[in-house]
């Protein structure tokens, strides 16, 4: 197909990027090239950031970023920059940072204005054509910043200077006023009950959750209240983590047909999402999955898990072992197309089931969302099947006889796009959710899978054997790896440890350990900058300390740290985790939801690390019993022969297996395990 215009992004590989390499904008790259070229042309910058599966991004792109009229305002007054904030997030980090300062809120699409030097003064999200929703059009708001740029300088001057300022102060490293010496003095049960209740105040308790519209899944949350009603006993707790994994499961916003995670809820009862699919999204569904199906053995969750999981092999998984970052909530040209039904459809292929598949799923002649239908439950199977006079074998053959027809019915529709790049974070929660799902259901097949997903991210991320890549994609690597790339991976590398019981995983958790210390590590304080020191194209390195969408890298190196200290017997990780811990916890006690990763090691600090060795020649059914059981505090090893890591040594390693339950490696005497 011949294009009427191609610009530079026509030379990229991301998805978002190649999107709008036929727009009439000239955009570029984030490079040094488009700096230059500002400096030299004394043009402001406008940054454009995005992704492939954003709604309101393919919106503004139709709207204006097609417009050749406003392109061509754009080409002549500014130097066009597109982001993909996959590709670079420490880029996405500050310049959202900035328009939630100048602004209040912020979103994508992210239209930032930046000076020649990359330092932003203003920016806003989405921008209608013409003048809506209280939005100025986006022809207004260039021609307003071409007006400022041009016959008002200083004004943009100081507003830099005063925004960069406002931005260094946000990064500046949280410090520790605590004496360390007693570390039980701060990880209090007092704190986890202010936490919980901090949490719980803001629960929705109809419907499941927390907050109102847009309702985001907060699944760390949900893994907190799990971990506080388990330990602390407290049922409300317990209740409410479930009642909102169930509310998931059960809403608009799970794919009942093919499995996966939509971003988010659109209103309060979980029915109409925000309809693209994210990797991570259902790699922490996964997780915390895991945690509900351990404690209660609800066959539920284990479908759950097992559905999810198909989802992100059939649907977003890769030959080689990876995982592709999203599929786009748009197809053609509309959102959620893909997804939904008319009341005839699903009566024209179902036939005498129809009736009762459209009362399941709350279909309705005018529909339930936008004319159309969102499939949703409100009812359990069990309970619906009662109600109508079927036993549940027979209504659960009927179900998925009909799910089968409507998921081959769908599959004859033009699929939304797939976002076809390989991000060393995202992929690395997968690996820890597969790892973990592994170990709780005993599934062979998925420990195969994880493995297999190990030894491909540790080939495309890694230059003569070290990890240093963020992005992979038609086999090259890119980018710096940023810190939340090493934290998850090396969480990952932990748990592929514990099911296999391979030391080259613990290896490959120092070494990565090892490299954050040295590289991302900030001068003053205790927590770790989000970007590396090598890496200079960015105008601020920040510290990431917020578990939004995604956990902090901060939050997970916490664990990590601790974890391998005991490990390793690295007495000075195990400090630094507990001043990472301890310099954030009064921010964690105040805003919970906020620092929700943060308030699980608080949680563990109190009620303390189970460390366990685990030795003999027959020791898979033993070391399969305690990872299948809800023990999130739990530090492990297991051998068949004696090896040089602390909590092995001195064991005795015998044709049974004997379990050591330790603290400072002063261990109990072993129990002999009898299967359970």
């Amino acid at each position: 197909m011949a294009h009427q215009f191609t610009n530079d992004l026509i030379h990229e590989s991301s998805p978002y990027l190649l999107q709008h390499a036929h727009n009439p904008v000239n955009w570029m790259s984030w490079s040094e090239k488009a700096l230059s070229l500002a400096q030299e042309l004394d043009k402001p910058i406008l940054v454009s950031i995005g992704y492939a599966a954003c709604h309101w991004c393919h919106v503004m792109e139709r709207e204006s970023f097609e417009d050749e009229n406003i392109a061509k305002f754009m080409n002549e007054n500014y130097v066009n920059i597109k982001i993909d904030r996959e590709e670079r997030p420490d880029l996405d980090h500050i310049y959202m940072e900035a328009v939630q300062v100048i602004s209040g809120s912020g979103g994508w699409p992210l239209n930032v204005f930046l000076n020649s030097n990359g330092k932003p003064f203003y920016g806003g999200t989405y921008f209608p054509p013409i003048k809506l929703y209280n939005r100025s059009s986006w022809i207004e708001v260039l021609t307003f910043i071409h007006d400022l740029w041009q016959n008002k300088r200083s004004l943009v001057e100081t507003q830099v200077n005063q925004l960069m300022n406002h931005l260094n102060e946000l990064s500046i490293p949280y410090k520790s006023s605590f004496n360390l010496n007693e570390p039980s003095e701060i990880f209090t049960r007092e704190s986890c009950i202010n936490i919980k209740e901090k949490l719980m105040a803001n629960a929705d308790i109809e419907n499941g959750g927390f907050g109102r519209a847009p309702k985001f899944p907060q699944t760390f949350s949900i893994a907190y209240l799990l971990g506080f009603g388990y330990f602390l006993n407290d049922e409300k707790s317990t209740n409410h983590a479930l009642k909102s994994l169930n509310a998931l499961l059960n809403g608009g916003v799970y794919d009942h047909l093919n499995g996966g995670l939509a971003r988010y809820s659109t209103d309060d009862k979980w029915l109409a999402p925000h309809f693209e699919k994210m990797l991570y999204d259902n790699a922490l569904l996964i997780d915390v999955l895991c945690d509900a199906f351990k404690i209660t053995k609800d066959k539920k969750y284990q479908i759950a898990i097992e559905k999810t999981i198909d989802f992100c092999l059939n649907e977003l998984g890769c030959e080689n072992g990876g995982f592709y970052a999203a599929i786009d909530a748009d197809s053609e040209g509309e959102e959620g197309k893909f997804y939904v039904w008319s009341q005839l459809e699903i009566e024209t292929l179902l036939g005498n089931d129809a009736a009762l598949v459209c009362k399941y799923y709350g279909v309705v002649k005018e529909g339930n969302w936008e004319g159309k239908n969102i499939l949703h439950i409100s009812k359990s199977s069990e309970i619906f099947a009662e109600e109508n006079g079927l036993t549940p074998e027979v209504w659960a053959e009927i179900l998925e006889k009909s799910n089968q027809k409507l998921l081959a019915a769908r599959k004859t529709r033009l699929h939304p796009a797939i976002d076809d790049k390989i991000i060393l974070s995202w992929n690395a929660l997968m690996l820890k959710a597969i790892t973990k799902a592994s170990a709780t259901l005993k599934n062979e097949g998925y420990k195969k899978i994880a493995i297999k997903q190990f030894d491909f991210i540790k080939n495309a991320f890694s230059q003569n054997g070290i990890i240093c890549y963020h992005t992979y994609k038609n086999e090259t690597a890119k980018f710096s790896a940023f810190l939340d790339d090493y934290a998850y991976f090396i969480s990952a590398c932990i748990q592929l440890q514990e099911l296999t019981g391979d030391e080259k995983y613990i290896i490959e958790a120092e070494t990565n350990t090892s490299l954050v210390l040295d590289n991302f590590k900030s001068e003053e304080g205790f927590l770790f900058y989000y970007t590396s020191a090598v890496q200079t194209d960015v105008v601020l390195r920040k510290i990431e300390v917020f578990d939004s969408a995604l956990p902090s890298a901060n939050s997970v190196m916490v664990e990590n740290l601790h974890y391998l200290s005991v490990l390793l017997n690295k007495k000075d990780w195990k400090t630094l985790s507990l001043n990472m811990l301890a310099s954030i916890s009064n921010q964690v006690e105040k805003f919970p939801q906020s620092f929700s990763c943060w308030a699980s090691s608080i949680l563990w600090r109190y009620v303390g690390a189970k460390e366990m060795a685990i030795t003999g020649t027959k020791i898979e059914k033993c070391v399969e019993y305690h990872l299948s059981n809800y023990e999130p505090n739990r530090i492990l090893q297991s051998s068949f022969v004696e090896k040089k890591y602390p909590l092995l040594l001195g064991k005795k390693y015998s044709n049974t297996a004997l379990v050591y339950v330790c603290k400072d490696y002063t261990c109990s005497a072993p129990e002999v395990y009898f299967e359970k």
